[in-house]
């Protein structure tokens, strides 16, 4: 029985390291494929509302978008920009231009049922933060068996 726990420890363990590492493996199988990337979240519950919190840097307001249900956020943010130079050297004219198009989305099942209504979202020096009231709160009921 000793030697089974060992190895249920050591299964726990290589779990727990591939989801504390998940976010550089998406990120970098993004970066791979050119899809879009999957930015790190906080998510934290009270007794009263879900909060979703994200590193977005690079972005603006105005790059994110928020699609929510009761129980799903799905958060996507694009951002391009373009840069042109041009020049001459020893009597070679050069032009160049390029387009940098980055992207980052997450979609996350919410620990509770939220009121979509009152949800509010912030973004500040490359924070995203989305507060959700609770729809109602979970309660238990005894139920006497006969």
């Amino acid at each position: 029985m000793v030697e089974k726990k060992g190895i249920d420890t050591m299964f726990n363990d290589m779990i727990q390291t591939i989801k504390e590492r998940q976010v550089d493996l998406d990120n970098a199988i993004a970066e791979y494929t050119g899809g879009p990337a999957k930015p790190a979240v906080y998510i934290m519950e009270t007794g009263d509302e879900v909060v979703v919190m994200t590193d977005l840097p690079g972005y603006q307001r105005e790059d994110i978008k928020i699609d929510l249900t009761d129980d799903t956020l799905e958060i996507k943010a694009e951002h391009s920009m373009e840069t042109e130079e041009e020049g001459e050297e020893e009597g070679v004219t050069y032009h160049r231009k390029e387009r940098r198009v980055t992207s980052a989305a997450r979609t996350l099942i919410l620990p509770a049922k939220v009121k979509i209504n009152e949800v509010t979202a912030n973004f500040k020096e490359g924070v995203l933060t989305i507060n959700m009231p609770k729809l109602e709160k979970k309660e238990t009921f005894a139920v006497k068996v006969e």
